[in-house]
């Protein structure tokens, strides 16, 4: 069974939160209080919960186990180059439901979302996270 801090990659603000309000009597309670907890982040909060999250294309030697399956192993220096313009641009980590799609469309994916607002994309992030999340305690 994953534990709140697997599906969130740690001991994150939202894990610890949703630890705070448990136990739930099922994985869609969880998931439900997930989704309602968001708002309730402050702005730093919510950075620390989207860092928490490893790079796409991160070295794969960095990663724990979940994440190398999800994401694979194949290295994109393109990648690279775009999550660090995206980090200097909205300040937090580009996070994206990989969802077993190659690398190839992800890159696309951030292409297109390196042109939105800060605001757009902290609450894509976080929802991403909580989707993410949700396939984690599924499985």
């Amino acid at each position: 069974m994953t534990t709140i801090e697997e599906a969130l990659e740690g001991t994150t603000p939202l894990a610890q939160k949703l630890r705070a309000g448990g136990p739930y009597r099922s994985t869609a309670e969880l998931i439900a209080q997930m989704r309602a907890a968001l708002p309730a982040l402050t702005e730093a909060e919510r950075v620390e919960t989207l860092n928490a999250h490893p790079r796409i294309g991160e070295d794969p030697r960095r990663l724990s186990a979940r994440s190398l399956r999800e994401q694979g192993d194949d290295v994109l220096p393109e990648l690279e180059r775009l999550n660090a313009e995206y980090e200097r641009r909205f300040g937090f980590r580009f996070v994206v439901f990989v969802n077993r799609r190659p690398k190839s469309e992800i890159l696309e994916v951030l292409r297109r979302r390196l042109a939105r607002s800060r605001a757009e994309e902290m609450e894509e992030g976080l929802q991403a996270i909580v989707d993410i999340a949700e396939d984690r305690l599924r499985s």
